[in-house]
């Protein structure tokens, strides 16, 4: 007797269709790849998704953005720009339940392959489209990268500390924070679909994530016209919350911004009278005296090894941690119990390198790393367009020779 086979996650028997590039489009493909679906990645002939050659470190000539963002993905080339390689699109739309894209608004329809069209071959279809602008709007056409995003949205605003410029973060987070949103509305579509049988286009823009992660900022602004700025290391008003010098020169974050936790924080300093002075002793007040509050902790933090504040704080309750390098991350005991220092096999070296570990985590039907993707474009083009779409050998070589493949 054959057993079943053992699934992938909870999106296992979903099929995804990823047809965008760099990083949004493939965040979400990724991240609905790490919760079992089959995800086929879609390449243009010739023309690679430039992640491939992303990444900061080199091993015998490769790089390693694509290790991470192209997990459990198949990957398959073909030209949407002709007849001939639209029609084998459409061919895979009918055998899928979710298309991921990130083009520039309006190309798919330059291409006769806007959500019309994917409906009529797969009414259950759920076109999920990331572009910077969102898909309606005056400025929906315009190109956008999440640094640009990140900017327009106000969130970089925010960014760095007073008087000086706004810096980025060394990521592209408005790709990861679209990536999520457009994943997010994938399987809110997903179970729409389970009650109508339709799918719906999912528009997610790099501009409205980056928005939508800032907090109070608007209704801090329409009601009191505060334009909120950078402040460094702390939050203005939030209090104490802020990063602390240590006896061997090294920082530690402490957050005690709660009454209850300020007093745990109080007594495990030794100055248990600091709960009740006038200055500390609410949000309200700590916020107004937030700077001297900062002198008080700084001095106390740096007199003490980083290990033996945490130690303290952690046993007295209140929130404290280093701040890691890469290096002490991939080392943490927390996050290797947890799974998330994960090694992806790639095949283009030889051996596993470790990455991201699948967020979150569920009980009964986790997510799973089976791969680190394909080591080539077009690697399943066979299993793809030959096994699940039924063209033999004969067919497919036409096709590579005409450069649809």
């Amino acid at each position: 007797m054959t057993s079943a086979p053992t699934p992938t996650g909870p999106l296992d028997g979903i099929r995804v269709l990823e047809v965008g590039t760099l990083i949004s489009g493939p965040f979400a493909g990724r991240l609905l790849g790490d919760m079992g679906a089959e995800v086929i990645k879609i390449e243009p002939p010739g023309s690679p998704d430039p992640l491939r050659t992303w990444g900061q470190a080199e091993l015998d000539g490769h790089r390693f953005f694509w290790t991470v963002h192209a997990r459990n993905k198949k990957a398959v080339t073909l030209d949407l720009r002709v007849p001939q390689g639209r029609t084998l699109f459409l061919e895979l739309v009918a055998e899928s339940d979710i298309i991921v894209e990130n083009f520039r608004p309006g190309t798919l329809e330059k291409w006769d392959l806007g959500y019309d069209a994917l409906r009529a071959r797969n009414r259950g279809i759920i076109l999920v489209r990331v572009s910077g602008y969102g898909q309606t709007g005056p400025d929906a056409r315009k190109a956008g990268y999440a640094s640009v995003a990140e900017a327009a949205s106000g969130l970089r605003h925010m960014n760095g500390f007073p008087g000086g410029p706004p810096p980025r973060l060394a990521l592209s987070l408005g790709d990861s924070l679209a990536g999520m949103f457009a994943a997010q509305g994938a399987l809110a579509a997903l179970y729409r679909r389970t009650v109508t049988g339709h799918g719906q286009v999912v528009d997610a823009a790099l501009t409205e994530a980056c928005l939508a992660v800032q907090e109070s900022t608007i209704p801090d602004y329409d009601v009191g016209g505060v334009v909120r700025g950078p402040s460094g290391t702390r939050l203005e008003g939030i209090a104490p919350s802020n990063i602390y010098p240590t006896a061997d020169g090294s920082w530690v974050v402490i957050a005690a911004n709660q009454d209850t936790v300020f007093r745990r924080l109080c007594q495990a300093m030794g100055k248990p009278e600091l709960a009740s002075d006038d200055r500390f002793v609410d949000h309200r007040a700590r916020g107004r005296n937030q700077d001297e509050l900062d002198e008080i902790i700084g001095a106390w933090a740096a007199e003490r090894q980083p290990a033996d504040i945490i130690a303290t704080l952690s046993d007295a309750g209140v929130i404290a941690g280093p701040i890691n390098t890469v290096a002490e991350v991939v080392a943490d005991p927390q996050l290797r119990a947890r799974g998330m220092i994960a090694d992806h096999w790639d095949e283009r070296i030889g051996r596993n390198v470790k990455g991201p570990g699948v967020i979150p985590v569920l009980t009964d039907t986790p997510g799973t790393i089976r791969h680190a993707g394909s080591a080539r474009p077009g690697q399943h083009n066979a299993e793809i367009y030959g096994d699940l779409l039924g063209h033999d050998e004969t067919e497919l070589e036409q096709l590579r020779s005409e450069g649809v493949l």
